[in-house]
């Protein structure tokens, strides 16, 4: 079936509730362990038929957050949403109490219960109006970013297709670009401070009403996240700033080197070849191809996923207006079926974004042979991310078809740029940590503490006089800050577990691909740890974790 063809009708929430007071009564009544499990069968397709629906309303919507019908759709999860979950969090409860529970780990794996355990305890009615709130104040942000039009070059442009303009080797058309991107955000400054301040409120708020000191602790629980605390995340970011920001300090320096850029200021920062960046061929449909092309040479099973991806036009990829910006890959749970969003804007970024999606997306497609409800098709995102930034590495071998005879330039830049990433992912969870346990701070203090962290983690940006990046503004344009609190440095860390299945490759091919195999096979059927060790990772929790696995990328980048 084609993406098209994919019927949405509203869900009926009375109905869906009153369904779930059933099944939490038939979970705490259920006499033996198979009958449990047969519950949780249930449980299970009742809430797929609603998450599919939710997701076909966010895809529609973020198409065009200008649509009315959508628009009205995406505020009707947005409001009835935190009452669903916490209908699901009741049967848990119900689950968890049935003296029979164990039944459900032998028979679905050790993420199950422990799952239920945390949605336990992230969530209760109390918070339900608290989420309501956070909903709607995400999709406010969503339309303040997605209706961003900006003027260049005589024309009206969205952020996303600032891109070649930030990429062009005139240096004051760079420049031009970034003023503009920059002056955007200045303009609505005073609009996006206040919905971030009512953002932290609104969860430190949902926080104390759990019994928990401030969000960022909630926010472990929340994100499943099993084993491992804020004191092992300090701990990881601490080495990055030991190990990684100083490799990274060459980079730059080589990089200046290679560009003649001998003083970069962030206008510059883009610009990796003196003679320009590479660019992919033009045109939609001959992208489109080449990765067609490629995911059939890569291996069978890409080959079967790509067909599925376009049989069934499970892509929207080009840049618009009303348009959200960013890439995201969701999973129709009813069609077992992912789909991939995304802005392309002409520039490697495409290549980038496409690649990566395209991990998630044949993660989810594998999983959902092996898997036996879709639950277990998604694993925590530290794990999830591994998959997509692998599949960006997987992929190298192909970048002829896009960059032509530039596609060694490509690789080596993808490659330092994916290390030069990992301070800014964990600056921006370092932020966030001081940001929620000093929740009264003001804009300019909040701006402060940005501007401190950039001097640890990103010692190289120079803002040039651009009055509002110097301020430390320049967080307010990432969107999971506001959208995803606490999930970006999970992307540091599965880049780490990316990095050491690069090295894999290089060694054994074949073995590596088998390795990455097993690890999407898996979903979400096991914990964090335990998917590392199954799949042949290192741990990049623990202390020396991070030099080791990165020596042979530092080798490489002749580091």
């Amino acid at each position: 079936m084609k993406f098209s063809e994919m019927t949405y009708t509203r869900p009926d929430i009375n109905a869906l509730l009153a369904r779930c007071k059933q099944l939490a009564a038939k979970a705490a009544d259920a006499q033996d362990g198979d009958a449990l499990i047969q519950v949780y069968y249930e449980q299970s397709r009742a809430f797929a038929d609603y998450t599919t629906a939710s997701q076909l309303a966010n895809i529609h919507y973020t198409c065009d957050t200008r649509d009315a019908y959508w628009k009205a759709e995406q505020d009707f999860f947005d409001a009835n949403g935190p009452a669903v979950t916490n209908a699901s969090v009741e049967i848990s409860r119900a689950f968890l109490a049935n003296p029979y529970v164990d039944a459900l780990t032998e028979h679905f794996g050790t993420t199950c219960v422990a799952g239920m355990k945390n949605a336990v305890l992230g969530m209760d009615d109390r918070t339900v109006e608290l989420q309501q709130e956070f909903n709607a104040l995400v999709s406010q942000y969503q339309q303040i970013y997605g209706g961003a039009l900006v003027e260049l070059d005589g024309k009206q442009l969205t952020i996303p297709q600032l891109g070649p303009y930030k990429e062009d080797l005139d240096p004051a058309v760079r420049r031009a670009a970034y003023e503009a991107e920059a002056g955007y955000f200045d303009a609505h400054r005073d609009e996006l401070d206040t919905l971030y301040t009512k953002i932290v409120k609104n969860l430190n708020q949902q926080a104390k009403v759990l019994g928990y000191k401030d969000y960022s602790e909630l926010s472990y629980v929340r994100m499943n996240r099993i084993g491992y605390g804020q004191a092992e995340i300090q701990a990881f970011r601490d080495q990055v700033a030991r190990d990684v920001v100083p490799e990274l300090q060459k980079v730059m320096a080589m990089r200046a080197k290679r560009t003649g850029i001998t003083h970069p200021t962030f206008t510059d920062l883009p610009i990796i070849f003196k003679d320009g960046n590479p660019k992919p061929i033009p045109g939609y449909q001959a992208r489109m191809d080449a990765a067609r092309t490629m995911y059939h040479e890569l291996s069978p099973e890409t080959a079967e996923f790509i067909d599925a991806m376009f049989d069934m036009e499970l892509f929207d990829v080009l840049s618009k207006e009303g348009k959200a910006p960013g890439g995201y890959c969701t999973y129709l749970a009813d069609y077992k079926a992912p789909f991939i969003f995304s802005n392309f804007n002409g520039t490697d970024a495409d290549v980038n974004v496409l690649t990566h999606e395209a991990g998630h997306a044949f993660a989810g497609f594998t999983a959902a042979k092996f898997q036996k409800i879709p639950e277990l098709c998604h694993s925590t995102s530290e794990i999830a991310e591994i998959h997509s930034m692998s599949m960006e590495l997987w992929t190298y071998p192909w970048m002829e078809k896009f960059f032509g005879d530039r596609a060694e330039q490509y690789r080596k830049d993808h490659l330092a740029d994916a290390l030069m990433k990992i301070p800014y992912m964990v600056c921006v969870d370092e932020f966030q940590h001081k940001v929620f346990e000093n929740p009264e701070m003001t804009a300019m203090e909040r701006r402060a503490v940005w501007s401190g962290l950039e001097k640890i983690y990103m010692p190289w940006r120079n803002y040039a006089g651009n009055e509002f990046l110097e301020s430390g503004a320049f967080w307010i344009k990432q969107q999971h800050i506001f959208l995803y609190p606490f999930y970006y440095v999970d992307y540091a860390m599965a880049q780490m577990g990316a990095f050491e299945f690069y090295t894999k490759m290089k060694e054994d091919r074949k073995a590596a691909w088998a390795d990455y195999y097993k690890l999407c096979a898996a979903g979400g059927s096991m914990g964090y740890f335990d998917l590392l060790k199954y799949s042949g990772l290192h741990k990049v929790l623990e202390d020396g974790s991070v030099k080791l696995i990165l020596k042979g990328v530092f080798e490489e980048l002749g580091l």
